[in-house]
Formats: structure tokens, C-alpha cells, sequence
């Protein structure tokens, strides 16, 4: 059977999964958005399905004032019978936790702290004990540190070890141990999660070590293959089906492309990407010849997937998201921007609207909390709608609401309708790092507009439509501006597509992602 990759696209970043019966779950790092860490579900390997996050209240949660790119860093999801646990970073609020649950669509419990520091913690469930690790720095020596810990309340029952200083890379992080056969296998990320991320293993006889690296490291990596369009691999973890069969998933990142071919700046976010491994000589081998496809044949498990995929297809999987907003909560890809002040969203389902009442928290407020919901951009050819309705007879001058490209408080591009003096203006907003441009406004005499963004690898085209006209074209944004490569400081996430309000109210009475060739 082919798969399709990346099998979780848009900003899903430092993917861990594991195996419950004959349904794989699998997690995402969410950084400054909330709710905190999606979590997915597959029966092939290849069709996921949102199903729930992992920290939905603000006390697993707290994200107040953190910065862009802080928040929640790589999660780690273990089944050990019939509990999930998952253990991750927050590292705007105190480090390290776990939580766990019966019912991973379901509520999942408080916060287990860990007094080991470091990020990327990950667990091993082996026999009677229950080991901990994470890279961190001990008075600047840095590397891979475990301990035993009580998983229900994050106690340690054994000092903090260094065992591993990786295998020659920059930053050796991700650390995952499985026990397979006699040995202890120790995975890694190293180069840094930009274009010379990878991914390296290394065993023992015994989990304190020492350990000997792999002959063929990187098992993983797309460092010295500029041209392939699938790029900065890393951050792995690894799974055995019931079939016997093994497999990696690892976060990638699909470069930007344009008429004079490939650049270094990608807009999506790092993404979830799927490929078999194979065990040869105690040592796995991934992929081809350690790097991955854009489609593939493997014997997934499960039944086929639901897509007709074609070897070396470069067709993106079909993606529609449409809400509206006529249910008691709206689609669990929804997200905000740090914790958010629920009593300003309010949902309408009788009249199939949302309103949002926007505050001072701009879009452009950095560590804010703007009044903000939305959704990934998942691939590169994608459109996103939704109609917003004004009273500019109560409107204060400053109040904009519409529809926005957001990165961040530095990076977004926006659609936006603003009190005029008589009735409305239409306006495209474009801020990238201090600087903010601004088109001349187009008025209209209507509370109500649909507004709709085009996005190619190009550019995001911005469009208006009054009630029964078709569409004109506002203005574009160079893609490029949503870049992760070209932000200030070290960001880690990826584009959405949302809705918002600022300084004043809107309603909401539809909103559309769909992708498009």
C-alpha cells in the first residue's frame, strides 16, 4: 500500500506515537498555542484524525505573557497497561511534566512535575521501573540525564545521570530509550532543527550505558541532499506494529518553492512525516538509504488508505475544514494564541455565528493575547473564507476585525474591516518585524463582507465580497514573509489561518479551509 507524506501536515512539529490494541496515537508540539499538544489517531499509519488535546484547561496550561516560540516543546506519548502518559516541556512555566488518562480523547489529568530540567523528555516503561530522561546541563555539562521517576507524581526515585553526550552533533537532543531484545536503544536529534537536523542512535547492554553509536549515523537525515523537497529531518521516535513490522516518524519541513526553484525559507511549520525502518545487524535503517519520500509503498497495517495515492504522486491529500458554527463547539483544529479569555468568544449555534469581542491585544502585541481563532495552513495551495459582520454605528475608531495569515506578532498579513466615517473600509494590513504597511481602504456602505485569502508558494492574494457581488482582489503578501527562516529570533512554529478581533466586536457566520491545485 502507498502512504502519502507528510501524513500530519502543516505545523506539527517533534512527533512521538505509540501503540494502544490496534490503534496508533500520536502527538505534536504546540509551543505558544492553546490547547496544548493535539494528539491523533490512526489505525493505517497513514489516515489521521484529530481527536482531542492533551492540556485543554490553563492549570496543565499556563502560557500567560510567554514568548513567541515558548510555551510547550516536544511531547512524549507512552501506552502501559491501559494508561497513556505524556510527558512533556513548558518552558515559559516550570519545566518538565506528565499527565495521564484512561481516554486519550477525553480529560487528561494535572500536571506531575519532574525536578529534572532540560527539554525533550521522553519515558521508558520497562519491567517494574519507570525511567525518565531529557537533555539538559549540569553546571555546563551538557548532554542526555536519566532517572527513575514515579510517573503519577513526577517524584524521582534515583539522582539524575548523564549517560550520553550524544554523537558528535550540535545539540543533542529528542532523547528516546526502547528496550528491544538484550539491548537499550538510545535515539536522538542532533544539528539543531534547521538544515542540518538529524537523526542519530546509539545501544548499550545497560541503560545507564556506556553507549556505542551506529555505524551508519545519521539513521536520518536530509543535510546533504539540497534538492530534495523534503528537508531539516529530525526528531524521530519509533514503533513496532502488530504485525511485526517498524517505523519512524519524524518531524520535516517542505521548502517553498517558486520559478527559479527551491529556497531555504519554508511557512508551514515543521511537519509529521511517516517512513518503514528495517533492522539490520542490530542496527535500524530508515527509509532510502536514510532519507524520506513524498509517497511510498509499505505494508501498513490496517486497512488502505482512505486516499488513492500513486507512487511519487506530488498531489497533496484532499483537506476542507468547514464550520459553521452551528454545533456547541466548534472543530477541534481550532486554536488560539496563548490562554485565551473565553468569555470573548461567544458561540451562537442557534443563529450559526461566533462573536468575538476584541480587546487592546492586538494581533501585533507581542506576549499578547489577541482575541484570535484559528487553524493551520496545511499545504502550500490553499484558500481560507469567512463572512464578519460590524456595527461601525458602535464601533471605536480603532476596531478592526477580519481575517488574518498569522505567524506571529511580528509576521501576518490581514483582511480587515474597520469603522469609516460613514459605514465601513476594507483594508490589507501587512506587518513584518517593526514595520506595518497599509493599503488606502476601499469603503463600503455594508456591515457585511465576505473576506477570502488565496495561498500559493508565491504569495497569500486578499479578497472582499459585498453580500451577492463576486470577489475583488485586494492585495498580496509575499509568502516568503511568513517564513520561519527569516524571524528575528529562533521560532519553531508554522502559518495559520484565522479569524480576529481588536478594540471592538465582530460576528462570524462561516468559516472555510480548503486546499486547491
Amino acid at each position: 500500500m502507498y502512504y502519502r507524506n507528510p501524513i500530519i501536515p502543516g505545523f506539527n512539529p517533534d512527533p512521538s506515537i505509540c501503540l494502544a490494541e490496534d490503534t496508533f496515537y500520536l502527538v505534536t508540539s504546540t509551543f505558544e498555542f492553546f490547547p496544548g499538544v493535539p494528539i491523533y489517531q490512526s489505525k493505517n499509519l497513514a489516515d489521521w484524525e484529530c481527536i482531542g488535546h492533551c492540556l485543554t484547561r490553563k492549570s496543565q496550561l499556563f502560557l500567560e505573557g510567554c514568548g513567541a516560540s515558548g510555551g510547550i516543546y516536544a511531547p512524549t506519548i507512552r501506552y502501559h497497561e491501559g494508561t497513556f502518559f505524556m510527558v512533556v516541556t513548558n518552558v515559559s512555566d516550570k519545566g518538565n511534566f506528565i499527565v495521564h488518562t484512561k481516554d486519550p480523547a477525553g480529560e487528561w489529568s494535572e500536571p506531575a512535575w519532574v525536578k529534572q530540567g532540560g527539554i525533550d523528555p521522553s519515558l521508558l516503561f520497562d519491567k517494574d521501573k519507570v525511567y525518565f530522561v531529557s537533555n539538559g546541563d549540569d553546571k555546563g555539562n551538557h548532554g542526555i540525564y536519566l532517572c527513575e521517576v514515579n510517573p503519577y507524581t513526577g517524584e524521582m526515585l534515583t539522582e539524575s545521570v548523564l549517560i550520553s553526550k550524544g554523537c558528535g552533533g550540535r545539540c543533542a537532543e529528542a532523547p528516546h530509550i526502547y528496550h528491544i531484545g538484550d539491548r537499550y536503544y538510545l535515539m536522538l536529534a542532533e544539528g539543531g532543527t534547521e538544515y542540518g537536523h538529524m537523526v542519530t542512535i546509539t545501544r548499550s547492554s545497560s541503560i545507564y550505558g556506556p553507549y556505542e553509536a551506529c555505524p551508519h549515523n545519521p539513521v536520518l537525515s536530509h543535510k546533504d541532499d539540497n534538492g530534495s523537497p523534503i528537508q531539516c529531518t529530525g526528531h524521530a521516535d519509533i514503533i513496532e506494529d502488530s504485525n511485526g513490522n517498524w517505523w519512524m516518524v519524524a518531524l520535516g519541513v517542505r521548502p517553498l518553492t517558486s520559478e527559479k526553484g527551491g529556497v531555504m525559507l519554508h511557512n508551514l511549520g515543521r511537519e509529521t512525516f511517516l517512513t518503514p525502518l528495517k533492522w539490520e545487524n542490530g542496527w535500524p535503517v530508515a527509509g532510502q538509504n536514510g532519507t524520506l519520500l513524498l509517497s511510498g509503498e509499505a505494508p501498513l497495517p490496517g486497512d488502505a488508505p482512505l486516499a488513492s495515492y500513486e507512487k511519487d504522486s506530488a498531489f497533496a491529500k484532499a483537506d476542507l475544514l468547514e464550520e459553521q458554527f452551528n454545533k456547541e463547539r466548534y472543530h477541534l483544529q481550532f486554536t488560539y494564541v496563548r490562554n485565551p479569555l473565553i468569555e470573548n468568544y461567544q458561540l451562537l449555534s442557534h443563529r450559526q455565528m461566533l462573536c468575538l469581542k476584541g480587546t487592546s491585544d492586538t494581533l501585533s502585541t507581542e506576549n499578547g493575547a489577541p482575541t484570535f481563532l484559528g487553524v493551520r495552513q496545511t499545504e502550500f495551495c490553499q484558500e481560507a473564507s469567512t463572512v464578519v459582520t460590524i456595527d461601525s454605528s458602535i464601533s471605536t475608531p480603532d476596531m478592526a476585525a477580519g481575517l488574518t495569515v498569522f505567524y506571529n506578532h511580528d509576521h501576518h498579513y490581514d483582511i480587515l474591516v474597520t469603522p469609516a466615517k460613514t459605514g465601513c473600509q476594507i483594508l490589507l494590513r501587512r506587518k513584518l518585524y517593526d514595520l506595518c504597511a497599509i493599503t488606502e481602504g476601499v469603503s463600503i456602505s455594508s456591515d457585511q463582507v465576505s473576506l477570502k485569502v488565496v495561498a500559493d508558494s508565491e504569495y497569500y492574494s486578499f479578497y472582499y465580497a459585498l453580500p451577492g457581488e463576486e470577489y475583488q482582489l485586494l492585495g498580496k503578501g509575499a509568502a516568503a514573509g511568513m517564513a520561519t527562516e527569516i524571524t528575528r529570533s529562533m521560532t519553531f512554529t508554522g502559518t495559520f489561518f484565522g479569524m480576529f478581533a481588536e478594540n471592538g466586536d465582530a460576528c462570524f457566520h462561516e468559516f472555510v479551509r480548503k486546499t486547491i491545485k
